[in-house]
């Protein structure tokens, strides 16, 4: 089954969208395809062309391959949708733990299918120090990602959790494992398929996703109870990391602890299908991370997907989402359908 393109609204700007409702034909779709669980055999491995558009990719490369999110967010923001969303049923600040931090947000489409919806969890980066599920507050991201899995048929949640250095190594993976339990158990009453979780991470997100999968000792059920995840621009080996204040914040001072905390080599070990994505203007320390994570998969025989994203920086893969430029939702999305049919241990 071929995938079809979205259709412009009729408020159509430029090269991004400004209507309140994604694309019908696209969100129908591919809807259809999630729910049903067809399986294309389209790839996304290897570069992904550029869709950036190119009066945004002259000022992401004056930016330069740094993390800047506040420059990067003020050239998506205005092309991002706001509150109230239409088709879409928002639950924020449920709380899955004890502590303040241990919130997330449910996204879910109106529509009268009754049949279990796949489940895409959010989780966001900051340098294991900040960051949130809004930030700042009001701000589209990371509604945009929500919005996005809610357009294509499935159940978003978008977690936060503790930060260092208030917290440290394990906190984090502790705080994922409490959440993917929260919706193993209440995700179901919302729309969603427990048998069918999607984790994603960004960033210090994609760091705390990977060592979830490389230490099975957090495993909230067999096959970490997910059916993929997907890992953007994150750190996977914590000694061969560029060593900062952010990454000493969260694993500790002392490197020769890092090797027992890293994902690496356990995430080579598991058999959760695995997408790694990583930015042209990413940073070197994260392009080297997510080369050595690909190589480590595949001398392992177990290679991931694994994707560039030409044209665009560290911040700007995530705030594109649930825009016109669909390079990496797209990838995301032939991922998904590739793994649905697949057998699972996920529940």
């Amino acid at each position: 089954m071929t995938l079809l393109p979205p259709t412009p609204s009729p408020r159509q700007t430029g090269f991004f969208r400004t209507a309140r409702v994604r694309g019908a034909v696209w969100g129908a779709a591919f809807a259809a395809i999630l729910l049903a669980g067809c399986v294309t055999t389209a790839t996304a491995d290897g570069p992904l062309p550029s869709q950036v558009p190119p009066e945004i990719a002259t000022q992401l490369k004056a930016i330069g391959p740094v993390v800047n999110p506040a420059a990067t967010a003020s050239l998506y923001a205005p092309v991002q949708l706001r509150e109230p969303y239409a088709g879409v049923q928002v639950q924020r600040d449920i709380a899955y733990g004890p502590d303040p931090r241990h919130r997330l947000d449910v996204f879910r489409p109106v529509g009268t299918t009754t049949a279990a919806r796949p489940v895409l969890v959010f989780v966001h980066g900051g340098a294991f120090t900040r960051g949130d599920r809004r930030s700042p507050p009001g701000s589209p991201f990371y509604d945009n990602i929500m919005l996005w899995a809610a357009s294509v048929g499935m159940v978003g949640v978008n977690i936060t959790y503790r930060l260092a250095p208030q917290t440290g190594w394990p906190g984090a993976q502790e705080d994922l494992a409490a959440a993917l339990r929260w919706v193993r158990e209440q995700v179901g009453a919302r729309g969603g398929d427990p048998a069918r979780v999607y984790l994603m991470g960004h960033s210090a997100g994609a760091a705390h996703v990977a060592q979830y999968l490389g230490h099975p000792r957090f495993w909230v059920a067999p096959n970490a109870g997910l059916a993929g995840a997907i890992l953007l621009s994150g750190l996977f080996d914590m000694t061969t990391a560029e060593a900062n204040d952010p990454l000493r914040a969260y694993f500790g001072a002392d490197p020769s602890r890092y090797a027992a905390m890293s994902a690496l080599p356990g995430l080579a070990q598991v058999s959760v299908p695995l997408m790694i994505g990583v930015a042209e203007l990413d940073p070197a320390d994260f392009r080297r991370q997510a080369a050595q994570a690909r190589d480590a998969l595949c001398k392992a025989g177990r290679c991931p997907t694994f994707v560039e994203l030409l044209g665009h920086s560290h911040m700007s893969e995530i705030y594109a989402f649930n825009s016109q430029d669909r390079a990496l939702t797209d990838a995301i999305g032939r991922f998904v359908q590739r793994h649905l049919a697949a057998p699972s241990d996920a529940r």
